[in-house]
């Protein structure tokens, strides 16, 4: 009886997370293109529904009836699979992300996590690490020289971006004695790691941006280069699935700043899944800014920014910091 309710309960849990993280990356969309518009002096999506805000679900509408297409040189099992690829692993992060402490429903304490691995952090940098594929395969598999060259700059951004991402969460590790998120959040219950690790905040946010391939680190897509990059050859709901697994990766980015950074649910007053949204939309609301604001680097800036600069940083960083926990503990 218990294992059936256990059961019962991690499906329920499943169910909600994945139920409210669409949603978010649906309405993250309009969100984006609302903001964009302001910035850009016009008004936006506004047409459908009050204020647009059916605008999200005629989208989807919109991709499930458009043609899938397959080009005739394509290799179709590694083409039609490659959207799923992209997203899957962006989805099944969210798995060990923790909502808050956890709760306490007719005597039984229900974790609001879906599984609380104790090695969250390195399972949330394995997931990141095989988004790569995705991308890569779709570039290969399209059968068009754009594509191609998408996917191959995707690989080395991901994978040069990669090496400093993880070394900016090694004094995070360090300060919190744990690969836990939620022994993370409770590391932070004095001071928050931002004021602690402010060179980790940056080297983390900076990383993660050109990870998630977005201005001004979307040389994959380059339009004006590469016409859509990677996903030049895809269209309905295949095409959807990249741009789903690219907003989710916004939403999961912004879980995991709250998380490292910046105390998690933690905050006077408010409820702490109130707290925990405030943080986590700062920072897709930053990426627009940065998409309406800032403009693309070339590749060798990108290449010399993560190798010449980010690394060096990060691993001085690390080495400063695990002076200092010896010296002082």
């Amino acid at each position: 009886m218990n294992m059936l309710l256990g059961v019962a309960v991690m499906l329920g849990k499943m169910a909600l997370v994945l139920g409210v993280v669409l949603t978010a990356a649906a309405y993250l969309v309009l969100l984006e293109r609302k903001l964009l518009g302001r910035m850009q002096l016009r008004y936006g999506p506004n047409r459908v529904g009050f204020f647009g805000l059916l605008q999200p679900l005629a989208d989807t509408v919109k991709m499930l009836l458009k043609e899938d297409t397959v080009p005739e040189g394509a290799d179709r099992f590694v083409y039609l699979a490659a959207p799923a690829l992209a997203a899957a692993p962006v989805l099944l992060s969210f798995a060990v992300v923790p909502f808050g402490e956890p709760l306490v429903l007719f005597g039984r304490s229900i974790p609001l996590v879906v599984t609380d691995l104790n090695v969250g952090l390195l399972f949330v940098l394995a997931m990141s690490s095989l988004g790569v594929y995705g991308v890569a395969l779709a570039g290969w598999a399209s059968d068009n020289k754009y594509s191609l060259l998408g996917g191959i700059r995707a690989a080395a951004q991901m994978v040069s971006y990669e090496i400093p991402l993880a070394l900016s969460l090694v004094p995070v590790v360090m300060l919190a004695r744990s690969l836990n998120l939620s022994e993370i959040v409770a590391a932070q219950d004095k001071c928050w790691f931002l004021f602690m690790q402010p060179v980790s905040f940056a080297l983390f946010l900076l990383s993660a941006m050109a990870e998630s391939r977005r201005i001004p680190f979307d040389l994959p897509e380059a339009e004006n280069e590469l016409m859509a990059g990677f996903h030049t050859e895809y269209s309905g709901m295949r095409f959807g699935l990249f741009f789903l697994g690219e907003y989710m990766n916004m939403i999961l980015l912004g879980l995991l700043v709250s998380i490292f950074f910046l105390g998690g649910w933690r905050g006077p007053l408010l409820p702490p899944l109130v707290w925990l949204g405030l943080k986590t939309f700062l920072v897709p609301v930053f990426l627009i800014w940065t998409r309406a604001s800032l403009p693309r680097l070339r590749y060798d800036q990108l290449m010399a920014l993560g190798w010449k600069v980010l690394i060096p940083v990060a691993l001085a960083n690390a080495l400063v910091t695990g002076a200092v926990l010896v010296l002082w503990p």
